[in-house]
């Protein structure tokens, strides 16, 4: 036998493509709830046919990502339950994702990444610059998660938050949201280079609490609202 040969790298499979080509435009917030997700019209934009199409919804679906009534598929609009629901989850496994991190990567080469997104949104923030905030947002929050030595771990955070991620493009056009949200960045950046568990947790759960706020105040949503739905 010959044992030199490498494994053959195989290309990413159409459906796949398509499931994270939609995903992203949902975490983007380029597709908003409410707005109905038609096969025919993604295949043309995407350029492919309709069954990878379907394969993506049918697995975004099972996600919780979009709808389906067995026919068609849309994004949801979220209640104040969903949204309690959601952020429930979330302050779960996020502040203990983090924990991990400051526990076991508290190594400066290890957190540059993670400081030098922080340095981004600050200069964004000072720049007033929207667009360069929110995706020094994103990239602070792929920075910590891609240390988080669990990744069965690192997939629940990704999903459940993927739920609300249009939050950003609803919300963090606000200045005093972002100095809020950058207030929030700074606290989990520093528990991190402390390597202070505990610190890290608590501040994973001072950011999700303003989040959850921003995100109820910026679609409208409040308690009356819920007490209807129910």
């Amino acid at each position: 036998m010959v044992s030199s040969l490498n494994p053959v790298e195989r290309p990413i499979a159409l459906g796949d493509q398509v499931y994270m080509a939609l995903r992203a435009n949902l975490r983007n917030g380029k597709i908003l709830p409410g707005y109905p997700l038609q096969e025919v019209q993604l295949a043309a934009q995407l350029g492919v046919s309709r069954t990878p199409v379907r394969e993506a919804l049918t697995r975004l679906a099972s996600e919780g990502l979009v709808s389906s009534d067995g026919r068609s598929f849309a994004v949801p609009a979220l209640t104040l339950q969903n949204v309690d629901d959601i952020y429930e989850v979330r302050f779960l496994v996020e502040p203990e994702a983090v924990r991990h991190v400051a526990e076991q990567a508290n190594d400066p080469a290890a957190l540059a990444p993670v400081m030098q997104a922080l340095e981004a949104s600050v200069a964004a923030h000072k720049a007033g610059d929207n667009e360069a905030f929110i995706d020094a947002n994103a990239v602070f929050r792929s920075a910590w998660l891609a240390l988080v030595p669990n990744r069965r771990l690192v997939h629940a955070v990704e999903l459940y938050a993927d739920h609300v991620q249009h939050l950003r493009a609803l919300t963090l056009g606000n200045a005093k949201v972002r100095n809020v949200v950058l207030r929030g960045l700074k606290r989990i950046a520093a528990a991190l280079a402390a390597g202070d568990g505990d610190a890290a947790a608590l501040a994973m759960r001072g950011h999700l609490t303003e989040a959850k706020r921003a995100f109820i105040a910026a679609v409208g949503l409040d308690r009356s609202a819920l007490s209807k739905s129910s």
